[in-house]
């Protein structure tokens, strides 16, 4: 299957669980098939296996959902990792966490600590005498106990479990930590002081933990501020966290995300949510599409994202088919565009989008500028569309929509990278209702565009002058 946003067929992608071995990605993901009345109540792992991000082999489903009266009804988010690595004959193991809404009428805690194992990757069986329980009597909430990220933590010379929990006392949004638990045989766990524990949110999903160079990175997913995947970066696995200034990978439209390396590279993988009704007001939903963003590694030790290059290889190169003149005027020569649009707005059509498309773009704005950017999937009238607006004095970049409801704020917004020259390279990509905008090959930001599925692209400036040029 060729996409560039994976999705089942049926049902949806929500967290993905990536695991690098042997020169395949296995992109293991809890799949909701949003049809309880023919597939039942519970969420099961399926596992993919990639090479590119771009191609995948389905290899259906690798960890089955409980029985209503198992523990694990629901199979939610973990952690693979191999035991004994340099053998011939390896063992991974899967730790998982068991959900259980109805055990709560039964005052039983609804989530615990699960295991499997397998010797090839693709057939598990579940350990049915492994359940990692909260300890309450150490302080925390039996219910909030998941997303278990194990490795092998060489300094200690011992595995390492972090996990998603909650403190019994204190106010309620500020109990979420990062517990840790220790194991010498990956059998017997027991929990230590925990590995972080901020008082900032009311939990932190599906943590993640890696070293590149000389930092260490804790990832960490919120939504009790805001729905983001965010980071903390540090010297020394013990701590202390700190936070960079622009601490999320991309906005409200990436979550879940956890990171895969192969030894050379990093990648970090979430999802886009869908929207209920499949509508631009609709409420997000828990699941949608994968999307992968490459990790990159800045001077002073923060991340920043660009499109994985197989990816942004895979799609064909917008190329305009007109240069229709719509407001103010432009020059425009050998697919570059500019403008004098000062105490104005001025846009120029260039034809219609295909799907899917990439768009390659410099954008140079003159400083004072006020705003300049895309209408994406515009109709002929400029009566609808959506705009993915730069604005230099705000430091941010925006995506809005035409019409907007009422008195709706834009769609979804982040903060833009220093640029001395206000000069931004653009990778767009689009497929459906898709889209995910990247900037000088630093930041990333996804979104859902579903009221106005095909139309134009078109060019503005306000108030300021901008030159833009269609790269390939």
């Amino acid at each position: 299957m060729n996409t560039l946003f994976y999705k089942p067929a049926q049902g949806v992608a929500a967290d993905f669980i990536p695991f690098y071995w042997e020169g395949k990605f296995h992109l293991f993901y809890l799949k909701d098939f949003r049809d309880p009345e023919h597939h039942g109540e519970g969420t099961p792992w399926f596992h993919l296996v990639t090479s590119d991000f771009v191609t995948f082999e389905e290899s259906g489903e690798a960890l089955p959902r409980g029985k209503q009266t198992d523990q694990d009804l629901y199979v939610f988010t973990g952690s693979v990792l191999v035991e004994n690595r340099n053998i011939d004959d390896p063992i991974f193991h899967i730790f998982y966490t068991g959900h259980n809404p109805h055990y709560q009428e039964q005052r039983k805690p609804i989530q615990a600590v699960m295991h499997a194992f397998s010797r090839d990757l693709f057939s598990w069986t579940k350990d049915p005498d492994f359940v990692f329980f909260a300890p309450e009597d150490l302080g925390y909430e039996a219910d909030d106990w998941r997303d278990p990220f194990v490795f092998w933590n060489e300094n200690s010379s011992e595995y390492w479990m972090l996990l998603a929990a909650r403190k019994n006392q204190g106010p309620s949004r500020n109990r979420g930590l990062t517990a840790l638990a220790v194991s010498n045989d990956l059998k017997k766990w027991h929990v230590r002081q925990p590995f972080w524990d901020p008082n900032l949110y009311y939990t932190h999903e599906c943590p993640d933990l890696f070293k590149m160079g000389d930092w260490w990175y804790l990832v960490y997913s919120t939504f009790s501020e805001r729905c983001v995947t965010h980071y903390r970066m540090s010297r020394s696995i013990s701590g202390p966290w700190l936070t960079p200034s622009n601490d999320t990978f991309d906005g409200r439209g990436f979550y879940a995300a956890k990171t895969v390396s192969d030894d050379v590279r990093r990648w970090i993988v979430g999802w886009l949510p869908t929207r209920t009704d499949q509508k631009d007001d609709g409420e997000w939903n828990w699941g949608g599409n994968l999307v992968v963003h490459e990790i990159q590694q800045e001077i002073d030790g923060t991340l920043s994202v660009r499109p994985p290059e197989t990816v942004r290889q895979a799609f064909p190169v917008f190329i305009p088919s007109q240069s229709n003149l719509v407001l103010g005027e432009w020059n425009v020569e050998n697919w570059t565009y500019s403008c004098d649009s000062e105490s104005r707005l001025s846009i120029v059509n260039l034809g219609e989008l295909p799907d899917p498309c990439r768009l390659e773009m410099k954008v140079l704005l003159q400083p004072g500028t006020a705003s300049a950017g895309l209408l994406i999937k515009a109709d002929n009238e400029l009566n609808t569309y959506y705009q993915l607006r730069i604005e230099p004095a705000s430091k941010r970049i925006l995506i809005d929509r035409w019409p907007r409801p009422g008195d709706q704020p834009f769609m979804l917004e982040r903060p833009l990278p220093y640029s001395s020259s206000e000069t931004y390279i653009m990778t767009i990509l689009i497929e459906n209702s898709c889209l995910v905008v990247y900037i000088n090959d630093k930041l990333a930001l996804s979104c859902r565009l579903y009221d106005h599925p095909k139309g134009n692209l078109c060019l503005f400036v306000s108030e300021g002058k901008g030159f833009f040029q269609i790269l390939n």
